[in-house]
């Protein structure tokens, strides 16, 4: 059994000695690189939302949709402005599958220093239920390092 909190202690650790002096395609290209290494992560990424779909930005892992509709799991976080995981994709509904591999998900919005979302990140398994709390804490707090701690 994996810990994951030793793993995403080590991942922030690497971002945050990593991110300073980045701009916000390169924090995220950052992330991906220092995420993608975590076992159980199949295909991690970034998508920025546009008027009628979202856009795929910096990612890692398999060949993505370049563009999703506001349907799915992605397009739902940023509406809410709230991370959403999701145990089994099969059951989502509006879920968007770009691979057939992919089971579990979570989504995160992104948020700059004033608030506003301005991407959501992406993390698909290959495995049921993969995403849990622990997963969420780790990732939000990633990410406001990255980009609501300091203006863009």
């Amino acid at each position: 059994m994996i810990n994951k909190s030793e793993i995403y202690k080590e991942c922030f650790k690497e971002i945050s000695e990593k991110i300073r002096g980045l701009k916000v395609h390169g924090k995220m290209e950052l992330i991906c690189e220092v995420l993608k290494k975590i076992p159980y992560y199949f295909w991690v990424g970034f998508y920025f939302p546009k008027d009628e779909f979202l856009e795929l930005g910096p990612s890692r892992g398999p060949p993505a949709c370049a563009r999703i509709a506001w349907t799915g799991v992605c397009g739902r976080a940023a509406k809410s402005r709230k991370t959403i995981i999701v145990p089994d994709v099969g059951v989502f509904p509006g879920h968007i599958s770009c691979d057939p591999r992919s089971k579990s998900e979570i989504a995160l919005p992104v948020f700059d220093s004033y608030g506003n979302v301005i991407a959501v990140l992406d993390v698909d398994s290959e495995e049921l239920g993969s995403f849990d709390e622990t997963d969420r804490e780790w990732l939000e707090k990633i990410l406001r390092k990255a980009f609501s701690e300091d203006p863009i």
